[in-house]
């Protein structure tokens, strides 16, 4: 698949993600999470939030797991998880 067609894919697995009938569970929303903002953004430049911020750092540890993963590998694994869920 050329770059172009992994980027028009993932962009319609982005956009299908709003017509799923059922919402995923919590750790398949931290996997699309970590895997959007690794193929979008690459590895996090963030620092790790506080104990306070549950949310924000099971986020922050989930997109950190994927350090050095490629944009596009990123990409080809959020949109084989959305396919999965639809």
């Amino acid at each position: 698949m050329s770059d172009t067609d992994l980027k028009t894919a993932f962009e319609a697995a982005v956009a299908s993600t709003q017509d799923l009938t059922q919402r995923p569970d919590n750790a398949t929303l931290l996997k699309l999470y970590a895997l959007y903002k690794q193929a979008t953004e690459g590895d996090n430049p963030h620092p790790k939030p506080g104990f306070s911020d549950l949310v924000g750092r099971a986020k922050w540890d989930a997109w950190a797991a994927l350090k050095g993963t490629p944009a596009n590998e990123a990409m080809q694994r959020y949109i084989e998880l959305v396919e999965s869920l639809e």
